[in-house]
């Protein structure tokens, strides 16, 4: 099937974007911060709803509205600011929380799981990355471009989350030996409100970016 695509040099495809989604950005950021603060279980969540976010972003860059984002200034503006905002306010929520663990894992965890997905969501720059990169790889006045769009999307993204989802594990691995090695019930506080504080700097750096 994958033949009868108007897709050229996969394999170069797939080992840029194994080298793309290694190189440290926003969301892997956010898992580890999402690790470190709530352990092995949310990260995992935090990498899958990025994962959802990604979809969205494949969604709509097939339809082109993306291509929106890439010529509208005001439409680029619009969502870095409420993903700016969203990350901010994500991130003063963890700084002003008083206890390690104030909610149940599953409410936790679908909670990540969300905000992993809007944090992507909400990223101008992902949209613009999909629109940039995938149609390097698919040939052009070719028939089925939308369904290479789509597989080429979906390969990155699955190879996106299975990266972001072994950050998650080494960083919930260390928050482990850090709990059982330091004593003191203040240490997951303190790692909340570290990653509160890198989600912080994660919102003025996207209010701050370019296009």
């Amino acid at each position: 099937m994958m033949s009868a695509l108007p897709i050229h040099d996969l394999p170069l495809f797939m080992a840029a974007g194994l080298l793309l989604n290694l190189t440290p950005g926003p969301d892997m950021l956010f898992v580890i911060g999402s690790s470190a603060a709530h352990g092995k279980r949310a990260g995992v969540m935090a990498s899958l709803g990025i994962g959802a976010g990604c979809l969205l972003h494949m969604a709509l860059a097939t339809i082109g509205l993306s291509a929106l984002l890439a010529a509208s200034a005001t439409a680029f503006e619009v969502v870095k600011w409420l993903g700016a905002a969203y990350l901010v306010w994500v991130g003063i929520g963890m700084l002003r929380q008083r206890r390690a663990a104030v909610a149940s894992v599953v409410v936790r965890a679908r909670r990540v799981f969300w905000q992993g997905a809007f944090t992507n969501a909400l990223n101008p720059k992902v949209a613009l990355f999909f629109l940039a990169f995938l149609p390097q790889f698919i040939t052009p006045d070719a028939s089925g471009q939308a369904a290479a769009f789509l597989v080429l999307g979906a390969l990155f993204n699955v190879g996106g989350t299975a990266v972001n989802i072994a950050v998650a594990l080494l960083a919930s691995t260390l928050r482990e030996r850090l709990t059982g090695s330091m004593s003191g019930s203040g240490l997951g506080l303190w790692l909340k409100r570290a990653a509160g504080a890198l989600f912080v700097g994660l919102g003025v750096k996207l209010a701050l970016s370019s296009r």
